[in-house]
């Protein structure tokens, strides 16, 4: 909602400031970082520094501080200074007297009432405005509690900045009730400062000083005094049910226990060392053995005895590769769950591919992805009821937990409830993700990204309700063959992995799609096209979904399938791609088809246009024909790309011969692993990739998919969505195949 009196600060930043700052602010009322970085270059460009910056750093505190280590009535240098100083009130919720350029009565107690509400009315008494407080004062925090912030938290934050803001290197935190980085990091320098660590040498890193120093602080029941205080706010901040307090008493320690068993250490009620370390960093005492792992490692009999030897009962292995190059043993291995089994340890499988950052994750990614795992887990023989850990690998911000990793959660969970229900969903990530995702009711159990304890999704998180495995630290065990590099998890008990398995699926040549599986198939496709906007009934475009699933799929099974078995090619390519391109066409496909026509005929129109079933451009017809004929993969006549006749000889072929068409996607697909020699979709080409194979991995198909409809960001969005519809198609050739 718009301020009016924002807008006011807005106004007059632009105008006395706008043009010698390096840029302006939209004048809507409202606030945000933009208006602070205008603020913050307008004080610097007072106080003479160059170059001007967005951030409040150590030159514009030092040079404030040398100027005006205390500004009010009588020393603010000029009525513009005076007005920044109050326009950055009004931003923050307090009274700026109307930006009048005077230090005046209410704007002293506007600076008052600030300094309380960031707990600094006893380090810095009166009106006075401090260079700390301004630097607070130029950012996003607030010092009120916000939303369902806490009002204990908010007590936290407040000690924490009138105890420490004298020191050289701490900076008041937001006062706002709710945990976050900032307010963990303002902790560790709390509790480095009463370790007795000089300025410069207290960091807020939980280091080996740090450690070795709260080794020494272990309070019980009946302590009283600043160590106790510290551990309730680390409690307190952890959301365990606590008062910030500084006398040890029955109510903490019974917290301290439950807080000890959730989080599997010893319990024993005291403020010990591994509990001082899960309070504080997300990957706790790192010297902790775990009963869980995982590793990009095949398990061996020589290492799984190394792994019983250290306790572990858990290993977590990978469903799919993201490389054959590339730490090749990553996925499970043949034979090795038997391996697993046999030597007493169970597996709960991981299902991660190279999203690494938020683009990488949608609702249809989501849906690919649980198809994916489902086919996976069951070539290796995972039995129903497993939980299967869909990996989130990235610091994912807030903001792309919503608009990311939710959605794509969502689509993992339909897929697997159309699927009904074989396998169960669990996360892995940063404890936010986590937290949130599971929330939402798109996962049952956490594994948690621990180790990574600087990502904004761990650091001022507490450790998720629902956490099954816990990730710590990575660690080499063993000698000679037992010698293995494991990531330590702690094991809640949540998952237990499986211990027992099927016989795993062998890598086979697809056959024909008995008839029984047709109506399920043709249901799972129905609903994962409705699932992205494309109703079963064709809606605007011109063929419905059944019609294009018995044209692209059932009625030319056989020669689908005698492609596959000709070119190593599943069939699932062949059909994604056509059904894709059919359920696409609409009546402008119709009038670029007519017009094409006029071209040939009378030379006005268009030269060439996608066409038929598969919506394949003539030239890429004719291309994709000459490099197969050229790779012995077909035989036929090389024809010119230039030729009108060639050309639209070759348009008609798949306009008008549905067979011809479909073998043609198969020879588009071939064309596109040898990287597209002598097309223009892009002029330089593809990379070529490894020779056509039953077991691609799941971004060599992504690029199969991709590079059928060219290489912009349309193309990689849809080959996205066909990702999804891959799997549903090879999910029931798997069944076939394996029949």
């Amino acid at each position: 909602m718009a301020d009016e009196l924002v807008r006011r600060a807005q106004q007059f930043v632009n105008v006395a400031y706008g043009s010698r700052i390096g840029m302006t602010v939209a004048e809507d009322g409202r606030t945000k970082w933009e208006v602070m970085h205008a603020l913050t270059r307008a004080v610097q460009l007072e106080l003479g520094l160059s170059p001007l910056s967005n951030s409040f750093g150590p030159s514009t505190l030092a040079a404030l501080t040398s100027k005006y280590p205390k500004l009010n009535f009588g020393t603010v240098p000029s009525d513009n200074f005076c007005r920044i100083i109050q326009s950055a009130l009004y931003c923050k919720g307090y009274d700026g007297d109307g930006i009048s350029g005077t230090y005046s009565p209410r704007v002293q107690a506007a600076v008052t009432a600030l300094k309380a509400d960031m707990g600094l009315a006893t380090a810095f008494p009166g009106s006075d405005l401090t260079p700390k407080v301004f630097k607070g004062l130029l950012n996003m925090d607030a010092y009120v509690v916000v939303g369902s912030g806490s009002a204990t938290v908010r007590e936290i934050q407040q000690w924490l900045n009138g105890r420490y803001i004298g020191r050289r290197d701490f900076f008041a935190v937001p006062c706002d009730g709710h945990h976050s980085r900032d307010v963990a990091k303002s902790l560790l320098y709390a509790i480095q400062y009463e370790l007795g660590m000089a300025d410069g040498t207290a960091n807020g890193v939980f280091g080996p000083g740090t450690q070795a120093g709260l080794r020494q602080q272990t309070v019980g029941r009946g302590s009283t005094g600043i160590w106790v205080w510290l551990f309730s706010a680390a409690m307190l901040l952890n959301k365990r049910p606590v008062g910030f307090t500084g006398t040890f008493d029955a109510a903490l320690a019974d917290e301290v226990g439950a807080f000890q068993s959730f989080a599997r250490l010893t319990l024993n009620a005291t403020a010990d060392f591994p509990t001082w370390a899960s309070l504080l960093v997300s990957y706790g005492d790192q010297s902790r053995t775990g009963e869980a792992c995982d590793g990009v490692t095949r398990i061996t009999a020589a290492r799984a005895a190394t792994l019983r030897a250290q306790g572990v009962k858990y290993v977590g292995r990978y469903l799919t590769a993201l490389s054959k190059t590339f730490l090749p043993e990553k996925p499970i291995q043949p034979g090795e769950l038997s391996t697993i089994a046999e030597n007493g340890l169970a597996c709960f499988p991981i299902y991660q591919t190279s999203g690494r950052d938020a683009s990488g994750f949608n609702y249809a990614a989501g849906r690919a992805a649980g198809y994916a795992a489902m086919n996976a887990a069951l070539d290796h023989g995972f039995k129903t009821g497993t939980r299967i850990f869909f990996a989130v690998d990235f610091d994912a911000l807030d903001g792309e937990v919503t608009a990311s990793i939710l959605p794509h959660f969502k689509g993992i969970n339909d897929a697997i409830a159309d699927a009904g229900n074989p396998y169960v969903v669990g996360i892995y990530g940063p404890r936010n993700v986590c937290s949130r995702v599971a929330s939402a009711g798109h996962s049952s159990a956490s594994f948690v990204s621990d180790m990574s304890s600087g990502f904004s999704g761990n650091l001022g998180y507490p450790l998720p309700a629902d956490w099954a495995y816990d990730q710590i630290v990575t660690r080499t065990l063993g000698s000679g063959e037992g010698r293995i590099e494991i990531d330590v998890n702690i094991a809640s008990g949540r998952d237990v992995g499986q211990s027992s398995f099927n016989p795993p699926r062998a890598v086979v040549p697809d056959t024909l799609l008995p008839a029984d599986l047709y109506a399920n198939l043709e249901l799972d496709v129905g609903r994962y096209m409705e699932s992205i906007g494309f109703p079963n009934d064709g809606g605007v475009r011109t063929h419905s979904h059944q019609e294009c699933l018995q044209t692209t799929v059932r009625a030319h099974d056989a020669l689908i399938t005698e492609l596959s078995n000709r070119y190593n090619m599943r069939k699932a390519l062949i059909q994604a791609s056509a059904y894709w391109e059919m359920r696409h066409i609409g009546i402008e496909d119709h009038a670029k088809d007519a017009a094409v026509e006029a071209y040939h005929k009378t030379g006005v129109g268009e030269r060439d246009s996608s066409t038929g079933i598969a919506q394949i451009f003539g030239e890429a017809a004719l291309r994709a024909w000459n490099h197969c004929i050229n790779r012995e993969f077909v035989t036929g006549v090389i024809r010119d790309p230039d030729n009108d006749d060639h050309l639209y000889a070759a348009w008609q072929e798949v306009r008008n011969d549905e067979a011809h068409a479909l073998r043609t996607v198969s020879l588009l697909h071939l064309w596109a692993v040898d990287g597209k020699p002598g097309g223009k979709n892009p002029p330089e080409g593809e990379a070529v990739l490894r020779p056509m194979a039953l077991d691609y991995m799941e971004w060599e198909i992504f690029e199969i998919l991709r590079r059928y409809q060219g290489w912009d960001s349309e193309a990689r969005e849809h080959a996205g969505q066909r990702m999804a519809l891959y799997h549903v198609l090879d999910k029931y050739n798997g069944i076939a195949r394996h029949r």
